[in-house]
């Protein structure tokens, strides 16, 4: 009896450093709450608690039922997760196959308790079918690995979790044989097993969750930076992303586009402000469009915008704007039939060896006021 006590505490470790994590998920949950992977997440945590649970507390005391609550807890868990790291990627897992797979494994369970009472059998389905499901999840998320840090920690991470699964099962399958199946709960080999599979778990969730703070903060980060209005960041997410992509970008040459709509007053007064809005969104959509992969595109403020292109020369920046322009005056704006072709205005500068920003943006802004000055509806670009 005194040694019973102990033995079920460090059951219990497991159990309830997964319900932790469940309640970090949910915690997360309700802070952005489109992001139902976490949801996803959080079930996975407490339903692997509550097969751990069921066992170490014997609940129900029947074994062959404590068998299958526990391996339906167990396989739900695996399938919960496996559907919610695949959910953050942006990809959709089948519910169809989730629930063929929980089927296929309980009725292993029944059939290996009930037909052909084998302990070993049930451990070998268990662990190898575990080991398998996260595995496939982890090759169908290995475009993680070239992706940001916390991806990348998330990818090996699952990866390492799911293949200890298979050295695991064989190093232990002697030591399942020639257990007492009437006492292998209370072995030492059942409460090490436990402990460390509740550990290695543990690391799993925890990068996990890391995964999904780093994503919340990463959406308000975001949010921080955008025009809501245009899609497009604003003038802050422009220079702070404008400073780390020109530290990147060393030498190697690049330009800065300014945008300037003609006559924009015009449309709010004449047809209110709304309508401007309108403009305002399709010209965020067409400069998205017509961006590069790399280009920075921004709203300054007003009817203002600006694209940053690593890469390009002023020849380069200059062919980009003038398709730029041509796709704005063939654009139809929701506007009266009657209204006035939308056109703009461009200001156009590469950038000089060591110019500070500041001044590069000076010399694009006096190019767009040149294109202004001489009739608008054209590029000027700014001496080198």
């Amino acid at each position: 009896m005194n040694d019973q006590i102990p033995r079920l505490m460090l059951n219990l470790i497991g159990p309830g450093t997964l319900a932790v994590f469940g309640a970090g998920f949910l915690w997360a949950w309700s802070i952005e709450k489109r992001r139902h992977y976490l949801l996803m997440l959080a079930a996975a945590c407490l339903l692997f608690s509550a097969g751990i649970a069921t066992q170490v507390l014997s609940l129900p005391p029947d074994a062959g039922l404590n068998a299958l609550l526990s391996n339906f807890f167990y396989t739900a868990a695996v399938i919960m997760a496996a559907g919610g790291l695949l959910r953050r990627a942006g990809q959709r897992p089948s519910p169809w196959l989730g629930l063929a797979i929980l089927a296929l494994f309980m009725g292993l369970i029944f059939y290996f308790f009930y037909v052909e009472r084998s302990l070993a059998a049930r451990i070998y389905v268990q662990n190898f079918g575990f080991g398998a499901i996260l595995l496939g999840t982890a090759l169908r998320l290995r475009s993680l690995a070239r992706g940001p840090l916390m991806d990348r920690v998330l990818f090996w991470t699952l990866l390492v979790f799911s293949l200890q699964f298979f050295p695991r099962t064989l190093l232990t399958a002697p030591l399942v044989r020639q257990a007492d199946p009437a006492r292998f709960g209370s072995s030492p080999f059942w409460l090490a097993l436990q402990f460390s599979l509740s550990v290695v778990g543990a690391a799993l969730a925890l990068t996990v969750l890391l995964a999904a703070l780093s994503d919340l903060i990463e959406d308000l980060r975001r949010e921080r930076d955008m025009d809501r209005l245009t899609g497009v960041l604003n003038r802050r997410g422009f220079e702070e992303r404008s400073a780390a992509l020109l530290r990147r970008a060393g030498r190697e040459p690049s330009a800065l586009i300014l945008i300037d709509l003609d006559h924009f007053k015009r449309i709010n007064d004449t047809y209110g402000h709304q309508q401007g809005d309108h403009v305002l969104r399709d010209i965020g959509t067409l400069l998205r469009h017509s961006a590069r992969r790399g280009d920075l595109v921004c709203r300054l403020g007003g009817e203002e915008f600006a694209m940053l292109m690593p890469g390009a020369d002023l020849e380069g920046a200059q062919a980009a704007a003038e398709r730029l322009r041509a796709v704005i005056a063939a654009h139809r704006f929701p506007l009266p039939a009657l209204a006035e072709p939308i056109t703009a205005s461009f200001g156009l500068a590469q950038r000089r060896p060591g110019e500070p920003f500041a001044i590069w943006f000076d010399r694009a802004d006096a190019a767009l006021y040149a294109a202004k000055a001489q009739g608008r509806n054209r590029a000027v670009p700014a001496g080198l």
